[in-house]
């Protein structure tokens, strides 16, 4: 019943006494008179109902301050994007609207690192991801922006299909350099698993950003099908054509074109004039010293002249290229804040295509969108024999209730008084072994949560081994890698390839689980990292200058040994300026 009505019938029934007195009973200037002073009398209550609550929302916001309405205004903007209200049910007005209209457009392109314009239909997660992700406390620099752009002109100006790359294939079968070239490029070569190869290829666009060069991705068994292409109108991909890919699989060490291996057998120094028309350059976990070379001022002198670098990798090599001293200032331009390396570089390469990017959103909406607080557990154990181990569940155990990162539950199965609108906490685990996610489902269901609050585990699937071969088994290990980063809080496991582009994604500083030795229990079982950076595992110990061996962990603040592997090496948050 609308306000009209209400009053029609409020009238109606205060009128009733007066109804005895009919208007046939009236003479007919009566009647008139009576009837003029009836419908002066509705229109008086009428506009008093109308504009009596018009006053007083008019008064109360005279009463808030100025302060307090933009408050309210950020909090409304923050349920907008958490809920995707519409814009006009947050009362803005123009002047609003459009602010908020260009603030959701930054958020969009994640702050500037991502460009408009490319088909949103071909690749929904590309504009979807700040959907469903908290707005990131990192935001990229202007200066690394700038360069993302630049690059993307180089990539349209050189990638495939166009004369310029044609021109450089030409040298390829040359043997040598022969003259200038507008376009140098790097083709990284799929290698090792995905978690191993989505931090490879991070590391050699780095490097590609660095010596301005051009970036092409070898297709191997899955890049297509798991990846959305980063790049606006040319792609990264290789063409099939390439001259050298048949041989990709058995470049090693000891192949004629590379590096390291010329090196030793003195076939080029960095004297070098003329050089080859392309070197291969092996960084993969079982290089050799002069392998190692690449990260060294003169070896980059050297390579910066050739006009293809084929490179194979399994390792994120980026905590070495901030060793070396040539890229110094163009990486603090490019990161001031060190420790966001991957987080910025990773969501500007890898967006899922739509297949795994359905698998990631389906999930999400059943499992963790209504979830107050969401907690990742990421769990890899490098043990042959089947799980749960004992001595890894107490360890997971152990860490997350000592943390606090999930609530105690009452083992005496007293009564807990229900409250009417508990908190609701997901917990998504992800392992090869479902033995841990279902223990600790079957905890939280067979005793309550001592703080009131009602825990889900979910866990999306459990394959027993890593089958890296198989296209569903990547599917499902990209789309439980995104989900994990979407979460609230995260515990990962020493070691895991998987665990660190979760967090570089996700921006979160873990909890990494103590690798465990002798079926024991590790004390501390957990401990928190300094930074969301990935480990690179086998970084070379060697001072460039004095051709000797050094602690590489050990010569700048933002750059330091592992947590989880104490010979490995990590960017962190160093406060010097280089």
């Amino acid at each position: 019943m609308d306000l009209k009505s209400l009053i029609r019938r409020r009238l109606s029934h205060e009128s009733l006494p007066h109804k005895l007195l009919s208007q046939s009973q009236l003479s007919p200037s009566q009647s008139k008179r009576f009837g003029s002073d009836a419908m002066t009398i509705t229109k008086i209550l009428l506009a008093s109902v109308v504009a009596l609550p018009i006053l007083f929302v008019f008064s109360v916001i005279i009463r808030i301050s100025p302060s307090d309405r933009t408050l309210g205004f950020a909090d409304a903007r923050v349920l907008e994007h958490r809920a995707q209200l519409n814009s006009t049910r947050l009362g803005l007005d123009s002047a609003g609207a459009f602010s908020h209209s260009t603030e959701k457009s930054n958020e969009k392109l994640l702050g500037g690192l991502l460009t408009s314009g490319f088909d949103e239909a071909a690749c929904a997660s590309r504009y979807q991801s700040f959907l469903y992700r908290k707005i990131s406390a990192y935001k990229p620099s202007p200066y690394l922006v700038s360069r993302l752009r630049n690059y993307e002109d180089l990539h349209k100006r050189c990638g495939p299909a166009t004369q310029a790359y044609k021109s450089a294939l030409e040298k390829i079968h040359s043997g040598h350099k022969l003259g200038s070239m507008d376009c140098k490029y790097v083709v990284w070569i799929s290698y090792s698993g995905l978690g191993n190869r989505m931090l490879a290829l991070a590391s050699t666009f780095l490097y590609t950003l660095l010596t301005n060069r051009v970036l092409l991705v070898d297709r191997g068994n899955d890049m297509e099908d798991l990846f959305c292409e980063p790049f606006p109108e040319k792609s990264w991909l290789l063409p099939t054509n390439f001259p050298l890919i048949d041989q990709f699989n058995s470049f090693d060490q000891k192949s004629p074109h590379c590096y390291g291996s010329m090196l030793k057998n003195n076939v080029v120094d960095t004297s070098t004039e003329s050089v080859p028309s392309y070197l291969y350059l092996h960084l993969v976990h079982d290089y050799g010293d002069h392998d190692k070379l690449f990260f060294c001022d003169d070896d980059q002198s050297l390579l910066a002249k050739v006009p293809w670098l084929i490179v194979k990798t399994d390792n994120y090599f980026v905590p070495s290229i901030f060793l070396i001293p040539s890229f110094e200032e163009e990486l603090s331009k490019l990161f001031p804040e060190k420790g966001t390396v991957f987080h910025h570089l990773g969501r500007y390469l890898f967006h899922p295509t739509n297949h795994v990017w359905g698998l990631i959103t389906r999930y999400y909406k059943t499992y963790l969108s209504k979830a107050d607080e969401s907690l990742g557990l990421q769990i890899r154990v490098f043990d042959t024999r089947p799980g749960p181990l004992k001595h890894v569940m107490d360890q997971i155990l152990a860490c997350t209730l000592n943390q606090k990162l999930l609530p105690e539950v009452d083992m005496q199965d007293s009564f807990v008084m229900p409250i009417e609108n508990p908190k609701l906490k997901a917990v998504l685990v992800t392992s090869l072994n479902s033995g841990y996610s279902e223990n600790l489902r079957n905890m939280y269901w067979e005793y309550p949560a001592m703080t009131g609050e009602v825990v889900g585990v979910y866990q999306p699937s459990h394959e027993e081994y890593q089958q890296s071969e198989k296209q569903m088994h990547n599917r499902r290990a990209w789309a439980e890698m995104y989900l994990l980063s979407l979460t609230d809080g995260l515990v990962t496991s020493s070691w895991s390839t998987f665990g660190y582009v979760a967090q570089g994604l996700g921006g979160l500083k873990p909890w990494i689980l103590v690798k465990p030795e002798n079926d024991t229990t590790p004390d501390p079982p957990c401990r928190p990292a300094m930074s969301m950076e990935p480990c690179f595992h086998a970084p070379p110990f060697y001072d460039c200058k004095t051709k000797r061996g050094i602690d590489t962990g050990a010569l700048v603040p933002h750059v330091r040994h592992c947590e989880d592997m104490s010979w490995g090496l990590k960017v962190v948050d160093g406060y010097d300026e280089l």
